[in-house]
């Protein structure tokens, strides 16, 4: 007799979740939108794509410049990079609206930790992506442009530029998250951290295989994500270790 209120009740919370959801998207992407009009207002979509073509242009001969060679491609091209950086801008937001809509759903020990594993990850993924914008760049073009011949005439191609900008950039980023990964992994009990110490060798080698995937044939690019990748990995083991500890303190502490 009472089995119709339940599935009444079940299918109103389920639309009630899904109309939370849908408002939380709905905000996420006017922020992102506000951003990109923001964006294409000042500096305009042509600065925002000379600012992530300036290391390119820094190191090309004097007098050359980047070519188009789709008929759309200045157009486009210039588009697409401001939406890009109006979703860098916006990601907080767009992640604080998902941990909103998933919190209620959490115990109290796990919302304390989401939240600063969600802010950290956005944290060390905008870290990861300056460090290959300042410091990569910089290095990679320069040793490149040092082994062209005087007789090639240097001008790439906006889309491919933007097409290797974009995947150096989510490398990084993604790199940069490995102690996120680590403390997220141990945190759910699916690896300890002994077994990490143990897997330093295997590591160290299974970093060394990506960077050279997944960065320019050159041994600075390569070793420019390994290094920094590899202590970042050292980093996670000392960061997990630390709150193992805390959380066993904590519940001799208070048994209950």
């Amino acid at each position: 007799m009472n089995s119709l209120p339940e599935s009444t009740d079940s299918k109103d919370t389920f639309v009630s979740h899904l109309i939370e959801l849908r408002d939380r998207l709905l905000r996420a992407v006017i922020v992102l939108l506000a951003m990109f009009g923001v964006l294409c207002i000042w500096p305009g979509p042509a600065g925002v794509y000379d600012v992530l073509a300036a290391p390119m242009i820094a190191n090309l001969p004097a007098g050359s410049k980047m070519i188009a060679t789709g008929v759309v491609a200045p157009f486009f091209i210039p588009i697409k990079v401001t939406l890009l950086a109006a979703f860098m801008l916006a990601l907080p937001y767009v992640l604080y609206q998902a941990w909103r809509f998933v919190a209620p759903g959490l115990y109290q020990h796990e919302r304390r930790l989401t939240l600063p594993i969600l802010t950290s990850s956005v944290l060390l993924f905008y870290v990861g992506v300056a460090f290959c914008y300042f410091f990569v760049f910089g290095n990679v073009f320069k040793f490149i442009a040092a082994f062209a011949p005087a007789s090639i005439q240097v001008a790439p191609d906006i889309e491919q530029y933007v097409g290797f900008a974009m995947t150096m950039f989510l490398a990084f980023g993604l790199a940069f998250e490995t102690p996120i990964v680590v403390i997220v992994l141990v945190l759910l009990g699916m690896v300890s951290v002994a077994k990490l110490c143990e897997w330093r060798g295997y590591v160290a080698i299974a970093i060394a295989v990506i960077s050279a995937i997944v960065t320019p044939p050159d041994v600075f690019s390569q070793l420019a994500l390994g290094i920094p990748m590899y202590i970042l990995y050292e980093l996670g083991i000392l960061v997990s270790r630390m709150v193992k500890q805390n959380n066993k303190t904590a519940a001799e502490e208070d048994p209950a």
